[in-house]
């Protein structure tokens, strides 16, 4: 019985990770735009997406980030046989590449709030879609539970990127001729 609660736990704060880690780089993209914008208008914009983005980070990404480690320890704990399953390693890949892409949007986190923005909207928007490819790849290993066929995911994955890529793209282009 505990399992279950803390599985529905563990799965509540992913979820909410994940919407942190979809709405950060939102914001980032709105903050680099909004820094184009005229005066007073950039920076009455860019204090607030500051605080958004703070309010964001630190309320909800990060304590959603750490209970949903800890709860994931804690089923390993329960059910440590999972440990000796090749489908339990590649997905343990993929939640350390996720730990890295959190880590890495902290640091653009950190240099945004100084208005330190190396960034064009177009990067940020397909630096948004790696959440989005971790997520795939996680929920399919989760369901599927099978490593064997991860060859055939990552083609996958790829394929998804690819599409992600062409859609930003596209996006790109309309929003050029719309501006003209």
């Amino acid at each position: 019985m505990d399992y279950n609660y803390i599985k529905a736990l563990h799965l509540i704060f992913v979820i909410t990770w994940f919407a942190g880690l979809f709405y950060i780089p939102r914001l980032f993209i709105y903050h680099i735009e909004a820094r184009q914008k005229p005066q007073p208008d950039a920076d009455i914009l860019s204090e607030q997406l500051k605080i958004m983005s703070k309010r964001l980070w630190y309320i909800i990404t990060w304590p959603s980030a750490i209970l949903a480690i800890i709860f994931a320890i804690w089923l390993l704990v329960l059910i440590p046989s999972w440990l000796t399953q090749p489908w339990m390693h590649v997905k343990l890949f993929f939640v350390v590449l996720l730990i890295l892409y959190h880590l890495k949007n902290h640091q653009i986190f950190k240099q945004f709030q100084k208005d330190d923005i190396r960034w064009t909207s177009n990067q940020m928007r397909f630096w948004n879609e790696g959440a989005t490819i971790i997520l795939f790849a996680i929920v399919f290993l989760v369901i599927l539970k099978s490593a064997i066929n991860w060859i055939f995911g990552l083609f996958g994955l790829l394929g998804l990127a690819g599409l992600l890529m062409l859609g930003i793209r596209l996006y790109k282009k309309t929003r050029s001729k719309n501006k003209k």
